[in-house]
């Protein structure tokens, strides 16, 4: 069985499990599913907006599919919600990110 089987054995007993989600969202992305992989990071930060890490994921491939606007959106997005969890490591990684693509 191979991780994108396993994991979605995990998620039909918990399906809103976001480390999951989140987890099988990057696994899509490495066989270039990435409609697959930008459904499930919307789900989640929709769901959940204090799940920092989906962010810098769902911006990155905002720019790989060269959807600028959406990627800086999403990028603010995670800037103030890591802002408001008080997490600073996430906060300079997206603010990072952010800046490599706006200047």
């Amino acid at each position: 069985m191979n991780r994108i089987e396993r994991l979605l054995e995990f998620l039909n007993a918990t399906p809103k499990d976001n480390f999951l989600r989140h987890a099988l969202a990057l696994e899509y992305l490495k066989i270039n599913e990435d409609e697959k992989g930008k459904e499930l990071f919307l789900e989640i930060l929709n769901e959940s907006p204090d799940y920092i890490g989906s962010y810098y994921h769902l911006a990155k491939l905002f720019e790989k599919l060269n959807d600028r606007e959406s990627a800086i959106n999403w990028y603010e997005k995670g800037m103030a919600a890591a802002k408001e969890a008080k997490d600073q490591h996430a906060y300079n990684e997206l603010q990072g990110a952010y800046e490599d693509l706006i200047y």
